[in-house]
C-alpha cells in the first residue's frame, strides 16, 4: 500500500532532520610537525560524495589556489576518498597520510562545529564558515562557553565566508577574529540560458523548509495553477544546470543560508526566481529581475501572478538576471579574493 500524504511528508521532515544532524562532522587527528619551508593550505573536507554545494566550493577554492601558485589540496579523512559527482582534476590527499607542518594551513568548514575543539592546538586554522547562520546549532546555551566553538583554536588565523549578510553575523559574534569574504562562483560555461522554455515547470531545491514546502505544493494544486513542480534532486552538476535551462521558473526555499547557490545558479540559467532569500541571498535577490518573498502567502500569491505571464517575459527577466549573477560571481574574483586572504597567511610563515 502506498504512503498517505501526511505519512511522505513526515519522512520528508525526517530524512531533512537527519541531513542537519549529519551536518556536524569530528575532525581527524592531525598531529603537527616541523615546518617544511614549503607550506601548504589544506581544505579539510566531508567524506560525503553526494551532490552539496560546500564540497564543491571548497574543490574549486584548491584548484585556484594552485593555480596563483599557493600549494594547496583537498583533505579527505579516508585514503582513495575523493568527490565524484562534478568533473575535476583537483589535488586531494588523506589525514591518515599526511604530514602536517607547523607553517601549514588547515582550512576548516563549520560543519565540524564544536569538533574543532579536539584539533592539535600547534594546527594554524582559517575557519571557512558558509553558514553563518548554523555556526551555533550544536551548543548548548548553558554549557558552553562564550566565543565557541572557535575559543579553544590555538591558531586561529581568522574566519573566510561567502556573503556581505554572512560576514556581519561573523563579525558580531566572533569580533577579536579577522573575518573576510571569498566570493562565491557561478560556473558561467555550465549555468547559462538557454533557448526559452516551452513548458509550464517550475524548479526548487528540496533540501530547505520542507514542511513549508509541502504545503505551498498542496496550495498551489488547489489552486489548479496547472505548472510541474521538478525537484532537483539526484542530479549531478551537469544535470542540474540542463534542468534549469529547461524550466522558466525556480521556487527558492532558501533557509539561514550563507549564500544560496540553488537560486543564483537558476538565474544564471535564465529562469526566474520567487522565493525567499534565505540570508545571504540578500545580496542578489533584485527586486528589477526576480520576486523575493518573506511569508508563506505572500509567496503563493506571487507564484499566482508570475505563472499567468507569458513565458517570454519571464526569459527576459531571467536574463538580465543572468547577466546580473554572472557579472559578479566569476572565478577572477573569487581568484581576487583568495589571494587577498591567504597569501599573507602563506608569507608570514
Amino acid at each position: 500500500m502506498l504512503p498517505s500524504a501526511s505519512e511522505a511528508a513526515r519522512a520528508v521532515v525526517g530524512r531533512y532532520r537527519s541531513h542537519r544532524e549529519l551536518r556536524w562532522r569530528r575532525v581527524p587527528s592531525i598531529r603537527v610537525h616541523p615546518a617544511r619551508g614549503t607550506p601548504t593550505i589544506y581544505y579539510l573536507v566531508p567524506d560525503v560524495d553526494t551532490p552539496h554545494g560546500g564540497v564543491r566550493v571548497a574543490y574549486r577554492h584548491v584548484d585556484l589556489l594552485n593555480a596563483l601558485g599557493l600549494r594547496a589540496a583537498v583533505l579527505h579523512t579516508a585514503p582513495g576518498f575523493r568527490a565524484t559527482w562534478f568533473a575535476h582534476t583537483t589535488r586531494v590527499v588523506d589525514s591518515q597520510g599526511l604530514r602536517f607542518g607547523a607553517d601549514d594551513l588547515l582550512v576548516v568548514p563549520e560543519v565540524y562545529g564544536p569538533s574543532m575543539r579536539h584539533l592539535d592546538p600547534g594546527i594554524r586554522v582559517l575557519v571557512f564558515n558558509q553558514g553563518a547562520y548554523l555556526t551555533f546549532d550544536a551548543l548548548d546555551l548553558d554549557t558552553t562557553a562564550p566565543g565557541s566553538p572557535y575559543r579553544d583554536l590555538g591558531r586561529l588565523e581568522g574566519i573566510m565566508t561567502v556573503s556581505r549578510d554572512s560576514a556581519e553575523l561573523l563579525a558580531m559574534s566572533f569580533p577579536d577574529v579577522p573575518v573576510d569574504v571569498a566570493r562565491p562562483v557561478v560556473d558561467g560555461r555550465l549555468f547559462h540560458p538557454g533557448p526559452v522554455p516551452d513548458r509550464r515547470a517550475f524548479a526548487y531545491a528540496p533540501s530547505r523548509r520542507p514542511q513549508e514546502r509541502n504545503q505551498v505544493l498542496h496550495m498551489l494544486r488547489a489552486l489548479g495553477v496547472g505548472w510541474q513542480p521538478v525537484p532537483l534532486t539526484g542530479m549531478s552538476e551537469g544535470q542540474v544546470a540542463e534542468t534549469l535551462r529547461r524550466v522558466p521558473l525556480f521556487v527558492s526555499f532558501s533557509d539561514r543560508d550563507g549564500f544560496g547557490l540553488p537560486p543564483a545558479e537558476a538565474m544564471a540559467c535564465g529562469a526566474y526566481v520567487v522565493g525567499y532569500p534565505g540570508g545571504g541571498g540578500e545580496e542578489f535577490f533584485d527586486p528589477g529581475y526576480c520576486s523575493p518573498v518573506r511569508s508563506t502567502a505572500q509567496l503563493v500569491r506571487e507564484l499566482q501572478r508570475v505563472m499567468a505571464l507569458p513565458l517570454d517575459t519571464l526569459a527576459a527577466a531571467g536574463r538580465r538576471a543572468s547577466a546580473a549573477v554572472l557579472h559578479r560571481y566569476h572565478e577572477d574574483g573569487l581568484r581576487a579574493d583568495l589571494l587577498r586572504i591567504c597569501a599573507p597567511l602563506m608569507s608570514e610563515t
